[in-house]
């Protein structure tokens, strides 16, 4: 019994350090960027998406076979579904991507590649903390990615992230996100992926705030 009650408490322990590093940096970078330091921080985009992946890690204890292969599946699919897009156009209109997201692989970020699967398992977590039903956990785990999107396409180009063609981001940008994360929550629920949905509620949490903050400055407030 002392046994499980300190592995439960260092769990608990791990679970609330992660929490603050999280809203720590998200919100040190909303202060840093408005107060003029954007280059500073945006070029450390690269960095937050390795501590949200080693929080992901350390916190949620994966050591499963099927965790790695999940999110194997996600980075490649996501980086296949990438590359198809801005060598052809494919899927989600004509877009290229900027510096800020680090190294590319023939014009693609491999953190894009990540962000893939990190989003997947972070809205699939939700999803699964929130609703018992399937169907409804994909839906709701997809609809949470384009729900993101939605404010993260307004700050990327001024980020340096990516930029569509003309400054207009298509309707079949919105569809696709949808339609492969539809896909990549399948597969997600099929694999029966575990983890801390408390964590991945204040890891999509602080993201969707930053984004959303910046989505009202630059587009309500900045002429």
């Amino acid at each position: 019994m002392p046994h499980i009650l300190q592995l439960n408490y260092s769990q608990i322990n791990r679970q609330k350090i992660s929490i603050f590093i999280v809203w720590l940096f998200h919100l040190s970078a909303m202060i840093g960027i408005s107060i003029g330091f954007e280059d500073w921080f945006m070029s450390k985009t690269p960095l937050n998406l390795t501590v949200i992946f080693g929080l992901l890690l350390w916190s949620f204890s994966y050591k499963e076979v099927k965790f790695w292969l999940g999110m194997s599946l996600f980075f490649l699919g996501g980086m296949l579904l990438e590359w198809l897009g801005v060598q052809y156009g494919l899927f989600f209109g004509s877009y290229v991507y900027g510096d800020n997201l680090g190294p590319k692989l023939d014009g693609v970020p491999w953190f894009i590649g990540i962000n893939w699967a990190l989003l997947t398992i972070i809205t699939g977590l939700m999803a699964k903390h929130f609703l018992k039903s399937t169907i409804g956990r994909i839906l709701l785990g997809a609809g949470l990615m384009v729900f993101l999107d939605l404010f993260l396409e307004v700050s990327a180009p001024i980020f340096d992230f990516w930029e569509f063609e003309n400054g207009l981001v298509p309707l079949s940008n919105y569809i696709a996100w949808f339609g492969f994360s539809v896909l990549f929550h399948g597969i997600f629920n099929v694999l029966r992926l575990k983890g801390d949905g408390k964590l991945a509620c204040h890891l999509y949490g602080a993201q969707l705030v930053f984004f959303a903050y910046f989505f009202v400055l630059y587009k309500f407030l900045i002429v």
